[in-house]
């Protein structure tokens, strides 16, 4: 069910309608909509760091994720992420999710970059395999300093006080 929600495949009132509400429940609807988007939190640093690295090194910037389309709606533009994200490529949109290598292609088709410009940093080691398989250079996100450090070994410096 999540992964048909996720691709964009039910509205978020059809997915609380057969996963959660089949039934009664002590909370409202309402009321469990505020609870799924309080579980988004920004990566300060990070958006920082991107929006700088955008700026320093001319980067286009995408984003390849598996999101829900109200919850990928509500981070853009709770978290202002197109204000340096040069386009998505959610789940939701496309009807692909990771980690379907097609997602990966899709992304390069939009891209419109060379495959050996490309740098995809991400959390899930196997998704970092992935887009490996299909020649883009990978970095396993585990924390700020390590990512920067990676970024740094790519040429990717912000050299404005973000380390």
């Amino acid at each position: 069910m999540f992964d048909t929600y996720e691709e964009g495949k039910l509205t978020l009132e059809e997915y609380l309608s057969r996963a959660v509400f089949y039934k009664e429940r002590p909370f409202t609807r309402d009321q469990y909509r505020e609870f799924m988007f309080a579980q988004s939190h920004p990566y300060p640093e990070m958006i920082e760091l991107f929006t700088q690295l955008k700026v320093r090194h001319k980067l286009k910037i995408a984003v390849v994720s598996n999101e829900a389309r109200e919850v990928n709606a509500y981070r853009i533009g709770k978290f202002k992420l197109n204000g340096f994200v040069d386009f998505f490529i959610s789940s939701c949109f496309v009807h692909l999710r990771k980690p379907d290598a097609d997602i990966f292609r899709l992304a390069l088709d939009v891209a419109q970059t060379p495959v050996e410009q490309i740098l995809y940093i991400e959390n899930t080691p196997m998704f970092v395999q992935i887009a490996e398989g299909l020649g883009i250079r990978g970095v396993h996100h585990t924390n700020f300093g390590s990512t920067v450090a990676k970024l740094a070994s790519f040429g990717l410096r912000d050299d404005e006080g973000v380390h």
